[in-house]
């Protein structure tokens, strides 16, 4: 099959990250903030849904993840899920922004909702999972090419990275129609947000379905099957060398991202004593930048190599990330200038780490003779999401700790203590931060090189030439 993709199947294939990116963004940006300032969870009960959600998320993704490699379909084993999976999704999506009145009394009505949200929150994120992970692991089916696989991935976080600056953009508009009415706005928010989930999907679904076809295709007349407990498979998975360190760089990166934006808006409301506008703003000037410097980043790694590329964007970020602690309230543009900087570094941790992981899956292949493109990505967003539950878990639980104060729908806000403020800009900075560096170190070790790479597809080749029955390579 040839490796090198069209236009309109890269196009296609990006746009299957639209949905599920606009459902990501706005629940990282708006969620937390929804649930204490809008619905009136205490910071606490929010921080618990946020965990629950993540940590079942994380639960059935070496679930799914098997369950697709599994799937003997005549679309092949990934695109079944997301066509049945994508209106579900949008209709669990649109629950998660609404608030529901259960009863008059205020201590039983806050339980009732953190029950509603939590119910609600698995029910997305099972959903989430059921048409993202699927389409992750066709990366590494459409084609085997080194550079090629960088180019479809700056298709596809061109895309989640659009998706993420239209949820911004969305959330703005609609904040501006409908001022002072928070309850409205989110409902509103989430209705609109659904349909902008599923549609693409289909897009994406219609526009590969050729090309996953021959290459599921291809891969049956070329790979044994040999059905292995999930269990045996993680195991098989964790002693690949190149896939922990692939692991450590995504979750340092994505733990940043993640935990950053989650504070973002109580950084710049609370601590700049901006609006709500403008904390959007600054997630959009680092969306826009990452969006544009992700195809310059991917055009430099066909020289530099991914791990390069990846150093020079965390430099930056790490700079970013450090002067927002530093950063005094009326420093508005600097603000700016920092979040412009910190998205240079952004595109990086979108494109690098899912252009590292089709080749880690060549060197499992080499090794046992078995292609499982579900279980790595299943097990890479396992690993990540458990990161990020007890992240945001431990973000809601600091505000708490740090004397926070919830606001009260149509109230006044109220003025944060020293101690909240401080802790807000220690997530901000500090931490982030130190997280960084510790992915910068993973990203050191990691040994498949472009070269690497080419001799491992050279082996792979020989042996299907060969057809020969060899023993899997310890």
């Amino acid at each position: 099959m040839n490796q090198r993709l069209s236009f309109w199947e890269k196009l296609s294939y990006g746009a299957g990250d639209l949905g599920p990116a606009i459902a990501a963004n706005l629940m990282v940006v708006f969620q937390l903030i929804f649930f204490t300032n809008v619905a009136g969870l205490n910071p606490g009960l929010a921080g618990t849904v946020l965990l629950v959600g993540k940590v079942w998320d994380a639960i059935n993704d070496p679930l799914i993840g098997v369950l697709s490699d599994r799937t003997r379909n005549s679309w092949g084993r990934r695109l079944p899920w997301m066509f049945w999976g994508a209106i579900p999704f949008g209709v669990s999506f649109f629950f998660l922004w609404w608030v529901p009145q259960f009863t008059p009394d205020p201590a039983q009505n806050q339980w009732l909702l953190f029950w509603y949200y939590v119910l609600v929150a698995i029910a997305v994120n099972t959903f989430y999972t059921v048409v993202n992970l699927p389409y992750t692991a066709l990366t590494a089916e459409l084609t085997q090419d080194y550079d090629e696989r960088t180019s479809l991935n700056s298709f596809r976080f061109g895309f989640s990275i659009g998706g993420s600056i239209l949820s911004l953009i969305l959330a703005l508009v609609i904040f501006q129609l409908l001022p002072n009415q928070p309850l409205q706005q989110y409902l509103v928010l989430g209705g609109v947000g659904a349909v902008l989930i599923t549609l693409p999907l289909y897009w994406c679904v219609g526009g590969i379905y050729p090309r996953a076809v021959r290459a599921e295709r291809t891969r049956r007349e070329t790979t044994q099957e040999t059905p292995m407990p999930l269990w045996e498979q993680v195991r098989i998975a964790l002693r690949n060398r190149p896939f922990l360190f692939v692991i450590g760089i995504y979750l340092c990166s994505w733990l940043a991202v993640q935990n950053t934006v989650a504070i973002i808006p109580y950084f710049v409301k609370n601590w700049m004593g901006l609006t709500d506008q403008a904390f959007t703003q600054v997630v959009l000037a680092v969306q826009v930048t990452a969006l544009i410097m992700l195809f310059v980043w991917a055009k430099l790694s066909e020289t530099l190599g991914k791990k390069q590329v990846y150093g020079l964007g965390m430099v930056a970020w790490i700079g970013a990330q450090t002067g927002l602690f530093f950063l005094q309230p009326g420093q508005t543009a600097l603000m700016f200038l920092l979040a412009v900087c910190a998205g240079v570094g952004v595109a990086t941790a979108y494109l690098i780490p899912w252009s590292m992981i089709p080749d880690v899956i060549e060197v499992d292949e080499l090794q046992t003779g078995q292609r499982r493109e579900g279980i790595f990505y299943a097990l890479m967003v396992f690993l990540q999401k458990i990161g990020l539950a007890i992240g945001l878990f431990l973000v809601g639980q600091a505000l708490e700790l740090s004397g926070f104060i919830k606001t009260v729908a149509g109230q006044p806000e109220p003025i944060q203590p020293p101690s909240a403020l401080w802790t807000i800009r220690v997530m901000i900075g500090p931490l982030p931060t130190l997280v960084l560096i510790l992915g910068l170190v993973f990203a050191y070790f990691y040994p498949i090189t472009r070269e690497k790479h080419a001799e491992i597809l050279l082996r792979l080749a020989e042996r299907k030439a060969m057809g020969s029955a060899e023993s899997p390579e310890g």
